[in-house]
């Protein structure tokens, strides 16, 4: 049966830069001690831009369905993996669709937070491989797309997720429990609340083992792996998810050191990044993993292959 084959992609990252010596001017902390915890120097953020999600998605997408050679008109699906979206009501992806006056296409969004690149990836090639869609649209969450079409890129996957946890990465007022009220802002409850140590050792350990599992699924080894794009979370992390599968560090490709996290949107864009540099090569075989707050974590194998339609 066909599957997700990639044929364009594309990102956007907002202008404004925020790096660590701007925040050790309001905060307790210091380049040294981020860089050494994190990886990360500098990250973007939307901060007087007056732009969201939906606008970054659709200049992204303008992006990947231009180097497609993919009119928007074509598109049979869009779907944008996000946690941040425009607004609760409604979909972020119906947006974007408006903006690319891609008229025929159903859009939805999806949340499996920073794992939902791959989820979308995984349902892209479901609805592929049986044929009621031939262009699909995939966005991660405020920066990046990618374009999938019929072809036979993507070799396995593996998606997984573990609700028990959800409270270790939790915003626990603004939701049906809980609506944002005078309360919950006084007990900050609107803010993302993490338990470090406890997501550190769950994302080495999902993001290592999805891996895993896909390449069995796609009758390969991790270290048969050309490159590896991981959820740029924090470096830490990603020596540990390397260290675990035995695969060199240096086959991980990185950009959280001038983005930090982008959440669902961190794998895509640094697969387009390498992309647009020339790093793939038709037949490349890479592997992309991630885990989010659920926690949820997937993983896929792709043999690059892109444009070819």
């Amino acid at each position: 049966m066909p599957g997700a084959a990639v044929l364009g992609t594309g990102f956007a990252v907002p202008e404004h830069e925020v790096s660590n010596h701007d925040l050790e001017a309001r905060l307790d902390t210091s380049d040294a001690w981020i860089v050494s915890r994190t990886g990360i120097r500098t990250r973007r953020t939307l901060d007087g831009s007056g732009l969201a999600t939906s606008d970054l998605a659709a200049a992204a997408a303008r992006m990947a369905l231009a180097r497609a050679g993919v009119e928007p008109s074509s598109l049979d699906l869009v779907i944008v993996a996000t946690c941040s979206g425009d607004y609760p009501i409604p979909s972020t992806a119906c947006l974007v669709q408006a903006a690319l006056e891609a008229r025929r296409a159903a859009a939805f969004d999806l949340n499996a937070a920073c794992s939902g690149f791959i989820y979308g990836l995984t349902l892209a090639d479901h609805a592929l491989a049986t044929g009621a869609v031939s262009r699909v649209l995939l966005i991660g969450a405020d920066a990046l797309t990618r374009h999938v079409g019929r072809g036979g890129g993507l070799v396995g996957t593996h998606l997984g997720a573990d609700g028990r946890r959800a409270g270790d990465l939790c915003i626990a007022a603004g939701g049906s429990r809980h609506p944002v009220d005078e309360e919950a802002i006084a007990a900050r409850l609107h803010k993302i609340a993490m338990n470090g140590p406890e997501v550190f050792r769950a994302a080495v350990e999902a993001m290592a083992d999805a891996l895993a599992a896909a390449s069995e699924r796609a009758g390969v080894r991790p270290t048969d792996l050309r490159w590896v794009f991981a959820h740029q979370a924090n470096a830490r992390i990603l020596r540990g998810v390397a260290e675990r599968l035995g695969v060199t560090l240096a086959a991980f490709r990185m950009n959280l050191e001038r983005y930090g996290n982008t959440g669902a949107a961190s794998i895509p864009i640094a697969l387009a990044e390498a992309d647009t540099a020339g790093h793939l090569v038709p037949g490349d075989l890479i592997g992309l993993t991630a885990a989010g707050a659920g926690l949820t974590w997937g993983a896929a194998i792709l043999r690059w292959s892109r444009g070819a339609v």
